[in-house]
Formats: C-alpha cells, sequence, structure tokens
C-alpha cells in the first residue's frame, strides 16, 4: 500500500508541476525580453500574451497551456494501467473510484500549478486555458461542448472573461447532463468556482462597463490581475 501512496503523491506533484511550467512568461521573455507581470492585466496566460504579442504568440501559449492540463491527466491514466500491469495496486483499492478520484485532483493541482506557479513565485494566470485541457482529456465531449460555449459568448460580447466564465458555468451543467462520477461533478463546481473567484476583477468591470473587449488593449499599468486563461 505504502508504494502504491507513494506512487499517486509522486503523480498529483508531477501534475503540479505540469501546470507550473510558464509557458506565457517564457514566450514574452523570449520575444520580446519583457516581464508578462509587469504587463496589462499582469497575467501569464494566453490573453495577455494576445494583447503584448499578438495572435500567434497568443495562440501558441493558449496551446501549450490546455496541453499542460491534457497531460496531467493522461499521466494518471497511464499510472493506473501501469500500475495495473504491474501489480502494484492493492486488492483492497477500488480501481475505479480511485482512478476517478485521483483525476480531479490531478485536475487540480495542475490548475493551482498554472495560477500559481513555483517558477514565478507563485504567481500565474487565471487557469482557464489549462481546465479546458483538463476536460477534454475527461471527457472529450464536455470539453468540446465547453469551448463551442466560450465561442458563442466571446463572438457575441467580444469580452474573453465573460466568455471564460460562461464556460466555467457550463461544466457543472454539462457534467450532470451526461451523468459524469461523483468526483467529475464536484471537480466542475470546485474548478468553476476557483475560475469565477480568480475572474472577480473582471466581474467588477464587466458591472461597470470598463472591461476591455477583443481588439483593444489595456493600460500597461494595470496589474490587478484583469486578463484570462
Amino acid at each position: 500500500m505504502a508504494t502504491w501512496l507513494t506512487a499517486c503523491t509522486f503523480s498529483l506533484l508531477i501534475a503540479y508541476l505540469l501546470g507550473s511550467i510558464p509557458t506565457g512568461y517564457t514566450a514574452v521573455k523570449m520575444l520580446k525580453g519583457i516581464d508578462i507581470r509587469e504587463i496589462g492585466s499582469g497575467s501569464t496566460g494566453a490573453t495577455n500574451v494576445l494583447r503584448t504579442l499578438g495572435k500567434g504568440p497568443g495562440a501558441f501559449v493558449l496551446f501549450v497551456d490546455s496541453l499542460k492540463g491534457v497531460a496531467a491527466i493522461f499521466l494518471i491514466y497511464w499510472l493506473f494501467e501501469f500500475a495495473g500491469n504491474h501489480q502494484i495496486i492493492p486488492a483492497s483499492v477500488n480501481v475505479e473510484e480511485w482512478q476517478s478520484w485521483m483525476v480531479i485532483l490531478a485536475g487540480i493541482f495542475a490548475i493551482l500549478g498554472h495560477s500559481k506557479s513555483i517558477f514565478l513565485g507563485f504567481t500565474g494566470g487565471k487557469s482557464v486555458a489549462t481546465s479546458l485541457g483538463i476536460l477534454l482529456a475527461m471527457n472529450w465531449q464536455i470539453g468540446l461542448a465547453t469551448l463551442g460555449v466560450f465561442i458563442i459568448v466571446v463572438a457575441i460580447s467580444r469580452i474573453v472573461s465573460l466568455s471564460s466564465i460562461c464556460g466555467a458555468i457550463s461544466v457543472s451543467i454539462s457534467m450532470t447532463i451526461l451523468h459524469q462520477p461523483t468526483p467529475y461533478i464536484l471537480f466542475a463546481v470546485v474548478g468553476g468556482l476557483y475560475v469565477i473567484f480568480r475572474h472577480r476583477a473582471n466581474i467588477q468591470r464587466i458591472i461597470e462597463g470598463t472591461e476591455p473587449k477583443l481588439g483593444q488593449g489595456i493600460k500597461t499599468d494595470s496589474l490587478d490581475e484583469s486578463s484570462t486563461a
């Protein structure tokens, strides 16, 4: 049992480190030689990169940050397959239940890693792109449904933060409709609330009518975590 618990703990640590990879920070540092945390919203996510460097780098960061979430979940799938083949999992363990819980724990650790990166002094982005990757790995139908909600809202409102919030809310609904395991539904609720909490400054600006839309710049001295991803 000790070996199995150690393997699970180590996997969660790796999930956190995967989430912590500072994609946006590194991209801006390499291409422009500046710290993106000192520009625009201060976020290291894809939206702030988009506003700083343009569509290409922004899309790249979005893709890699999503891939971090996919990798964290696939790591758990691999762990259970490897442990099962090598008889590492104790007979007393309910494999199906443990895998469900480990999947959501890995997702939570990856999200925390992205927003509180150990490589950036526990700063980061809003975890939207990483969350999308996690959802796609957990259940591609829910991931695509969430992406669809995001695209529809951003097409109508042109506000990325509002689209992210709507996408986060839709996850719990999709999980329930598709009868996902209880741990997955709990993850959707907790993860959605966390994403919304990370957008609290955006919500205030949306109410005030001052939230930037796509194509609009933001003041470089606004370092109050106003962006997304």
